[in-house]
């Protein structure tokens, strides 16, 4: 789908890390998987977009996110956040934040309950998931995504059953995708990857807004009513067979008033 094979670098959690590396070759990037903070200097100066994942965290990779990061800053190579289970501990949180204060982000990508934590307006997530409660209002995450991408400067990604990205000036909503997208391990992570993937080659705002939506549109066409692994199998796949005539027939994007 992509058409420049652009190296996306990835420093992100070992629970999907596979499955990232995968729908990333099946958009037509490439992918590099390195977390040493004594290597993530090299590899991000040779990338062309730097995905951030706190999935999995713990003290030694905090320190290579952010070398990394301002490395990929000061070289202009796009950044994207993915602050997962931010709000479930202190660890997270107060990561999440950090890495906020340090790097400038082009795209910030997470579930309600994860962005409401990094905005300071949210209690405890439930685990790495959105809470009941914080999934409620579409409204309310529009209005939210607006205020936090005015504040960080960065295009804000909310992903769920309706996907709502601002980058404070356009907000918009994305309602591709089917309900085993949410039941299968890795399929946020697999977005995040993605968004990553697109900004290589587009602006922040159409980056998140392509990705998402294609991502959707594959969500769709792999289910064929079979268990949750052969579901996970054929998302790939049909990231592999996605084309852009495709992802503009099917997609379902509507501009948001806020």
């Amino acid at each position: 789908m992509l058409q420049t094979k652009p190296l996306v670098h990835c420093i992100t959690n070992y629970v999907t890390v596979n499955d990232c590396a995968n729908v990333l070759l099946a958009c037509g990037a490439s992918p590099v998987m390195a977390d040493d903070e004594r290597e993530v200097e090299d590899i991000v100066s040779i990338s062309n977009a730097l995905y951030i994942n706190i999935g999995t965290l713990n003290a030694r990779t905090v320190n290579a996110m952010l070398r990394a990061g301002k490395k990929a800053n000061a070289l202009n190579i796009p950044v994207i956040l993915d602050p997962v289970g931010a709000g479930a501990s202190r660890l997270r949180t107060e990561a999440a934040l950090q890495l906020l204060e340090n790097i400038r982000f082009d795209i910030i990508k997470g579930n309600i309950s994860e962005i409401k934590n990094i905005a300071g307006s949210a209690n405890a997530t439930k685990g790495v998931d959105a809470s009941d409660e914080d999934k409620a209002s579409p409204k309310n995450a529009a209005l939210l995504a607006k205020e936090l991408a005015l504040k960080t400067k960065s295009v804000i990604l909310i992903s769920g059953p309706l996907d709502i990205i601002s980058d404070g000036e356009k907000t918009l909503s994305i309602a591709n995708g089917h309900e085993y997208m949410g039941r299968v391990c890795g399929s946020g992570c697999m977005l995040g990857a993605l968004c990553a993937a697109f900004r290589a080659e587009f602006p922040s705002l159409d980056a998140a807004v392509c990705a998402t939506a294609a991502f959707g549109v594959a969500g769709e066409r792999a289910f064929k009513n079979q268990g949750l692994m052969s579901y996970r199998n054929n998302l790939i796949d049909a990231v592999g067979f996605l084309t852009p005539e495709t992802v503009q027939r099917e997609k379902k994007i509507e501009t948001l008033t806020v």
